[in-house]
C-alpha cells in the first residue's frame, strides 16, 4: 500500500480519481485550492487507488494523506 500525502496546506476543489481507477505516477489526482490559486496535486506513485481519505470541500493540511493505492 501507498499513501498519497498533501505537499501544502488548503482546500479541495476537485476528485479527478475515484476508488479503482489506475494512477500513473505524476498523473493529477485532485485540485488543491490554496491562497487563490487552483493548484493541481501529482501522484507520486503508481497503482490503483483502495480509499480516498478526502472529500470536495475539505480542508486539508501539508502531511495529511490524500488518497491509498494498492
Amino acid at each position: 500500500m501507498k499513501q498519497i500525502k498533501a505537499q501544502m496546506a488548503g482546500i479541495v476543489v476537485q476528485l479527478l480519481v475515484k476508488p479503482g481507477d489506475a494512477v500513473n505516477e505524476g498523473m493529477e489526482v485532485l485540485i488543491l485550492e490554496s491562497m487563490k490559486m487552483q493548484i493541481p496535486v501529482p501522484s507520486d506513485n503508481s497503482g490503483k487507488v483502495s480509499k480516498i481519505h478526502v472529500s470536495k470541500d475539505d480542508f486539508i493540511n501539508e502531511g495529511d494523506t490524500i488518497l491509498t493505492l494498492e
